[in-house]
């Protein structure tokens, strides 16, 4: 049995208005809105998925969708940037794409001698598209005004903002396996032992703590082969002395939960069982899905979610 962090499994942050995300990550960013279902312990808030074309666990990008909530603020201890991996060569057509939608689009930057354009969403969560070369996983969603040779594959990394990186540099190489691969201050760059994800943890004390909300990220998970690999996890995570949450069961996936070192919620999700189990595969995203529990509760909950127009599948 591999117990490796295999990658990144997905992101989750907070939107406002459901159907303005909707329409931007898959009209604008032409991802596949993968599934359509509501927040598991607050089942009056849409939780919303995209990923790739076969919502491959990597590719994920969530947002528990929250109308009337205050806006959120970025700093320390946050995920304060999320990459998308591109094809090599796709920068100049995302930034006329971008600019011609009105999405406000920073100047390509350097780091870690790699390109990368930063951008925001409509609700100002940062954003960024980089480049990678060799073999780009993800598989492209064909449902969309995207060419396939641009197209967004999978989630490239995040960066980190933590007052002190000592201790979540310990975590990530010494308990997670990730391997320390570069240094540019305020940064450090990892890499996950077992894929491809990288993370740059940025070193930050006395920036402005963040706060919650509109536009930033909630959480990121890691992704595991199975629920074997995740209970070795929890037990090795239990010794460190973290506050490991139980297992819980989000229907597309096993979590876990705890708080690295410098304060940023990080999950443990299984691979399996994935998106295709209430659906079939062509039809993901389309239609309301919940879980057992809520079904009962399905006509009072379509009555006060916000009405929203769904793709149609691709």
């Amino acid at each position: 049995m591999s117990r490796e962090i295999l990658g990144i499994h997905h992101v989750t942050a907070f939107c406002s208005d459901p159907q303005r995300n909707i329409d931007f990550y898959t009209g604008v960013l032409g991802l596949r809105l993968v599934k359509v279902t509501v927040n598991f312990d607050d089942p009056t808030t849409y939780h919303l998925y995209y990923g790739d074309g076969a919502g491959s666990p990597g590719s994920i990008l969530t947002f528990f969708a929250w109308p009337l909530g205050r806006k959120g603020r970025v700093g320390t201890p946050q995920v304060t940037a999320t990459a998308f991996a591109v094809p090599v060569g796709s920068l100049d057509y995302w930034r006329k794409r971008l600019a011609g939608a009105g999405v406000r689009v920073s100047e390509p930057r350097n780091r870690f001698g790699e390109q990368s354009l930063p951008f925001e969403d409509p609700d100002g969560l940062r954003l960024e598209l980089v480049p990678t070369g060799g073999k780009i996983v993800g598989i492209p969603w064909r449902g969309n005004a995207v060419p396939a040779e641009h197209s967004i594959r999978s989630i490239r990394g995040i960066t980190l903002a933590v007052e002190a990186s000592e201790h979540t540099a310990s975590l990530l190489t010494k308990t997670m396996g990730f391997n320390l691969v570069a240094g540019e201050e305020p940064a450090s760059r990892f890499k996950t032992g077992g894929g491809g994800s990288i993370v740059d943890v940025e070193c930050l004390p006395g920036a402005p703590h963040g706060a919650m909300g509109v536009g930033v990220v909630h959480h990121v998970a890691w992704r595991v082969a199975d629920q074997d690999a995740q209970a070795e996890w929890r037990k090795t995570l239990v010794r460190t002395g973290a506050n490991v949450s139980p297992f819980m069961d989000r229907k597309y996936f096993r979590s876990i939960y705890f708080r690295e070192p410098g304060g940023v919620l990080f999950e443990i999700a299984t691979d399996p069982p994935g998106f295709a189990v209430d659906e079939a595969e062509g039809e993901l995203g389309t239609k309301l899905m919940l879980p057992d529990r809520y079904e009962p509760a399905r006509a009072e909950l379509e009555r006060i979610l916000p009405k929203v127009r769904l793709p149609s599948p691709g």
